[in-house]
């Protein structure tokens, strides 16, 4: 899955800014990241604090760079830019306390353009990792909202599930937008999305206000000049089985080998990825 973009990121080397420097698993990844020398990775901590973790854990992070946010020569203006960038919600003193945490000092390096990405969330909660980028760095341009997926793999089955962790209950407009924003991470991880919209309901077999809502996005989508397939709104079983798409989905090109599903709200796909994990 992921050859096609370490094949890019080799062509085009990025870095990436680790916000819980000192944690084992982020330790872990920076020495693997710095072995395969495609992404190069900042970590952000007290940098005796870093080695010493890395020592214990035995990593080699010899050379990567650390960013301690307590001696940042940078800071004034770090500050001075989030002040900017708040637009009054936040005084300077706000922002430099805000700063001195690993979470927005990182996305403000991103923001800034010091760093291309940011991979937090191993010590800070999935909020406190997002809120900083929603403030900060917002929606990429044409997006009116930001979503998430989670990409799982599990030997060579290989699927894509969103928006789990940050739209709460997405309306028809804003599901449409997280299917089209899905399927671009889909096909920069080199896949070709196939996509079921999932709901209790397959192809109006049940009625409902969130089957509605589903069956809705499917049309919307069904009359854009998308170049992969979409289809909704159907059950997870009628997704994934060949034999069950067989008999309630039998003239649907891609149903029974779905590889990206799209949940109707927050609380089906936090419920859904954790199972599937």
């Amino acid at each position: 899955m992921f050859d096609r973009l370490i094949e890019i990121l080799k062509a085009n080397p990025r870095k990436i800014v680790f916000t819980e420097g000192p944690d084992a698993r982020i330790l872990e990844a920076a020495d693997r990241l710095k072995k395969g020398g495609f992404l190069t990775p900042i970590l952000i901590g007290a940098p005796e604090e870093v080695k010493a973790a890395a020592a214990k854990g035995g990593f080699d992070i010899e050379g990567l760079e650390i960013i301690d946010p307590a001696t940042y020569p940078g800071m004034d203006e770090m500050v001075e830019k989030m002040v900017t960038l708040r637009k009054g919600k936040m005084t300077a003193e706000q922002c430099r306390e805000a700063l001195s945490k690993g979470n927005y000092f990182g996305t403000m390096l991103v923001k800034m353009g010091y760093a291309d990405a940011l991979l937090g969330g191993a010590t800070y909660s999935t909020a406190d990792t997002v809120r900083p980028a929603l403030q900060l760095v917002k929606a990429a341009p044409g997006n009116s909202i930001v979503s998430s997926c989670f990409v799982l793999v599990k030997g060579e089955e290989q699927l894509v599930m969103g928006d789990c962790s940050i739209n709460i209950n997405p309306n028809v407009d804003e599901l449409v937008e997280i299917t089209m924003q899905t399927a671009n991470t889909v096909k920069q991880l080199g896949m070709t999305p196939r996509i079921g919209l999932l709901s209790y309901s397959t192809l109006g077999s049940a009625k409902g206000e969130s089957v509605s809502k589903v069956r809705e996005a499917a049309i919307r989508l069904s009359r854009m000049p998308l170049d992969y397939k979409v289809e909704g709104e159907m059950q997870f079983d009628c997704c994934v089985a060949p034999e069950v798409a067989a008999l309630k989905a039998p003239e649907s090109e891609i149903a029974g080998n779905i590889n990206t599903f799209i949940f109707p709200n927050i609380d089906a796909g936090n419920i859904g990825y954790k199972i599937a994990a």
